[in-house]
């Protein structure tokens, strides 16, 4: 045992105790412990308990009912999911269904600006400081992050902080005040992001944007993540309020949390979320866009001088960068599975890599592309899916005089992928992807991104041994 269990255990080791047993036993060996030959206490058993030791609590891993995803919807539509975690803290946000797909009929940005606009001064709160410093009194941080079809606003703080998290998170989601001070501050941040996007050695992030922009030419998830530089100006209140009539409605959100009761957090949701007017009025903005993704297809070409970007002693490579995409599946289909195995299978990285076998250096980007072919500086494999399409993707590059050699071995990648297939490269796929998956949901925050958004597609979550058993299939 380790502790002494009772108050009146705290007289000195063997004074006679009120039921008894020596304190001395009560409290385990440690009052007493003889360091010779052990033989101090022959009479203890090391099988039965101690007498008058409290019966101790071991976590099982019974009952699996407790950690199911529960799912309810309130009066107005709004869905509330919830997972409970053993844990002191808890993860829970609002995920609303609106992203820069939904910008067709507006000026395209404005998803960027709500993303940095998020937790800023409210109805309630006059700062962005006054709410750090409220969730700081439960441990808490906060966090915005917006997708193409997606936008997240996630408090992690202590558990029985719930009602004022969900307070908060109602506030900064329908009642922001967006004042002209914040929304010039948040012109000024996103300049300095789309130069800084433009200065990165890692081209990744514009190649991302640039497979999605030729795959889906002008619609629905091809329109642009970022805020064009020239619309910076032009958004403002009226805009931005204008956009969230339509798309902030109870309807198309999600409270989710990670590590509390359902209960409680249903309770904090009728309170706070229930019959709440927003700030830009209940009146119905425009109609919602609902236009499926249309793949074009195409080519997108951009040329860069880096000559004044690689400062320093070492200058960074000058490389081409390369991605070539084909069109998949929505998440929604049952081909998402077997593309997020052919995903891992195709696996990559850079050239230079530290790490054995477990980094993925069997996949098929490194066997065939990497390892034969040593001036490619990079060949990863992506897959990006939304609820209705998705784009199956591989980025390379490498000396700007060899791109095509780099364009005909990276499609020649593509032809083989309908070709046969290894048993061994097929299950060490599935196995890494299900090690992948398992690793990653151990972590609160990614549960809840993961409740969170598979509630928003569909209302329901398949749990990690249902994926398993479709990925093992």
């Amino acid at each position: 045992s380790s502790s002494c269990s009772s108050p009146d255990s705290a007289g000195t080791a063997g004074s006679g105790a009120a039921d008894g047993v020596p304190v001395s036993l009560r409290c385990g060996l440690a009052a007493g412990r003889s360091y010779s030959g052990g033989s101090a206490y022959p009479s203890v058993s090391l099988t039965c308990p101690l007498p008058g030791v409290p019966k101790a609590v071991f976590a099982a891993a019974e009952s699996r009912e407790r950690f199911e995803t529960r799912v309810t919807v309130l009066e107005n539509g709004l869905r509330v999911a919830s997972q409970n975690k053993f844990g002191q803290f808890c993860t829970v946000g609002i995920l609303v269904n609106s992203g820069s797909r939904h910008e067709a009929k507006y000026l395209s940005g404005i998803s960027h600006f709500l993303e940095k606009l998020a937790f800023s001064s409210t109805a309630q709160f006059g700062s962005k400081d006054e709410i750090l410093l409220t969730l700081e009194k439960h441990g808490g941080i906060c966090d915005c992050q917006a997708s193409r079809d997606t936008i997240m606003y996630a408090v992690s703080a202590d558990a029985r902080g719930l009602d004022t998290v969900v307070n908060l998170l109602a506030d900064v989601t329908l009642q922001p005040r967006l004042s002209d001070e914040e929304i010039e501050m948040t012109r000024m941040a996103i300049r300095f992001e789309l130069e800084d996007l433009n200065m990165r050695p890692d081209p990744e992030p514009l190649l991302t944007e640039m497979i999605h922009a030729a795959a889906f030419r002008d619609n629905t998830v091809g329109l642009n993540r970022f805020c064009p530089v020239e619309n910076t100006d032009k958004i403002n209140r009226d805009v931005l309020h204008s956009y969230l009539s339509s798309y902030y409605t109870p309807d198309r959100m999600v409270l989710a949390g990670v590590g509390i009761e359902h209960e409680h957090l249903v309770e904090c949701a009728r309170k706070y979320l229930l019959g709440v007017q927003p700030v830009w009025g209940s009146g119905q903005g425009r109609a919602v866009d609902r236009s499926v993704a249309q793949y074009t297809g195409g080519i997108i070409k951009v040329e860069k001088d880096m000559s004044d970007v690689s400062l320093g002693p070492t200058p960074i490579p000058e490389l081409t960068h390369i991605m070539i995409g084909l069109e998949s599946c929505s998440f929604l289909e049952d081909d998402f599975i077997p593309f997020a195995v052919l995903n891992m299978m195709m696996g990559g990285g850079g050239s230079f890599s530290a790490g054995g076998p477990g980094k993925g250096m069997f996949t098929r980007l490194y066997l065939n592309v990497l390892n034969r072919h040593h001036w490619m500086y990079n060949a990863t494999s992506y897959h990006h899916s939304y609820e209705d399409t998705g784009l199956l993707c591989i980025h390379a590059s490498a000396d700007p005089k060899q791109v095509r050699e780099m364009v005909e071995i990276i499609t020649r990648e593509f032809i083989l992928m309908a070709g046969a297939v290894g048993e061994v490269e097929l299950e060490r796929a599935k196995t890494q992807l299900k090690s992948m998956l398992m690793m990653n949901l151990e972590s609160r925050p990614v549960i809840f991104e993961d409740v969170g958004r598979q509630v928003l597609a569909t209302s329901t979550r398949k749990l990690p041994h249902e994926l398993c058993a479709l990925i093992s299939e």
